[in-house]
């Protein structure tokens, strides 16, 4: 049987922030104009248009619940909701003002500008203030770095040798190599704090080794997407500015999670998204290998997942579609994309478990996700815990843990 518990955390140096960046002031610029140039538009073609404009609304729900339809069936069933979207589509285009049409996408434009631009422009601003202290410069720092990660960016800001320049011991790993090997081997020889220069994963490895030996930990974002960062407070774009850590710092807590013995600072995924991972078209046909998948998984004769879990009111789930176990509580609207997390020294799981009716629900859930309303989906549960446990008469259960498709063994 697999549990996942908050762990023990551990010490992280960041580099200190003096102020909004110029590119965070004009992501907010742009977040703003954005923002009231969507609704502008709007208003303006409803004041225009007060009868084409809603019914373009309505078509656009019938071609977005078709589609998803057309994902999860095959055969006759796909090919006649692929139609209905197209033809939903060409009924909108064919109004006779299309510019319905190009609101309503210009519109959708806008707002995803907006929202992006906002999440560059805030950062983890709003986030509570957790307590931290001034600490003088590491003595002997260690950064490791892992070459390939995030598409090469140790390569792309010379990594290696601005951490020559302030003194800092690189380590870059090679083919075959050990992380933690080289994490331990790095502690054992004298280093006082050691940092990971990759993604969340590697985060994850290196912040446990620095946990077990009471060292302070600095996260280098030279990842993909670098959530761990992100709700750190860290600037993503800007990789060499965390190297600043090693130097005069602020020194904090946060909060690691554990798998059975595995550490994780991100979130670790059960059921759909787990499963679709695991396939080794993923990473090269993301959406198609989805497609492919989807009917065997939500369709009306797909099995249900057998995960089984205490609920927060009493009583036990024997299935859930999604399960998300997440370290720390996630500000979470959209199954398509993480939100972020308030702090990460609160001690606590965030849990979040989805139940599809496969027979009736698929229209609601494509409505609350479309919407990014999530929790408004009665299939939908959120709850924290300190313990979070997971049964299955499965011998292996797909597991998604900070961006890794991993299969485990539940009775190890």
């Amino acid at each position: 049987m697999e549990s996942t518990t908050a762990a023990e955390g551990t010490t992280v140096e960041e580099q200190e922030v003096a102020g909004p960046s110029l590119a965070r002031r004009a992501a907010a610029a742009a977040a703003l104009i954005t923002f009231f140039g969507a609704i502008a538009m709007l208003a303006y073609s409803l004041v225009r248009h007060p009868v084409q404009l809603p019914l373009s609304i309505i078509l656009l729900g019938i071609a977005v619940a078709a589609a998803w339809s057309a994902l999860v069936h095959r055969g006759l069933v796909r090919v006649i909701t692929s139609l209905i979207a197209i033809v939903a589509l060409l009924c909108i285009i064919a109004l006779p003002d299309t510019r319905s049409f190009l609101v309503l996408g210009t519109v959708a434009i806008l707002a995803i500008l907006s929202t992006s631009a906002a999440r560059v422009a805030i950062g983890n601003d709003l986030a509570p203030i957790t307590e931290a202290h001034h600490v003088p410069p590491a003595s002997h720092g260690v950064l490791l770095m892992n070459p390939w990660s995030g598409g090469g960016k140790v390569g792309h800001f010379d990594l290696e040798q601005k951490c020559r320049d302030m003194g800092v011991t690189p380590i870059l790993l090679h083919k075959g190599d050990d992380l933690r090997q080289l994490a331990e081997k790095a502690v054992a020889d004298g280093a006082g704090g050691i940092g990971m220069a990759g993604g969340d994963g590697s985060q994850a490895l290196v912040a446990d080794v620095a946990r077990q030996h009471n060292v302070p930990f600095v996260c280098v974002p030279a990842g993909t997407r670098n959530h761990f960062a992100l709700d750190l407070g860290l600037d993503r774009e800007d990789v060499p500015a965390a190297l600043e850590a090693y130097g005069n710092a602020l020194e904090r807590r946060v909060d690691l999670a554990l798998l059975g013995d595995r550490v994780f600072v991100n979130n670790a995924s059960l059921g759909v998204y787990a499963t679709v991972v695991q396939s080794e078209g993923y990473r090269d046909a993301k959406l198609a290998t989805t497609a492919q998948m989807l009917p065997d998984l939500l369709g009306p004769k797909a099995p249900a997942f057998d995960l089984r879990f205490a609920l927060p009111g009493g009583g036990m789930a024997r299935t859930a579609d999604v399960v998300l176990i997440s370290n720390g509580v996630y500000r979470l609207d959209s199954l398509a994309g993480f939100g972020t997390r308030d702090r990460l020294d609160g001690g606590v799981l965030g849990v979040v478990t989805v139940s599809v009716d496969r027979a009736r629900d698929l229209p609601a859930l494509m409505s609350a996700e479309a919407t990014r309303r999530m929790h408004r989906f009665h299939g939908y549960l959120e709850w924290t815990a300190g313990r979070f446990e997971v049964n299955s008469g499965e011998e292996l259960i797909d597991v998604g843990v900070d961006g890794e498709a991993l299969r485990l063994d539940l009775w190890l």
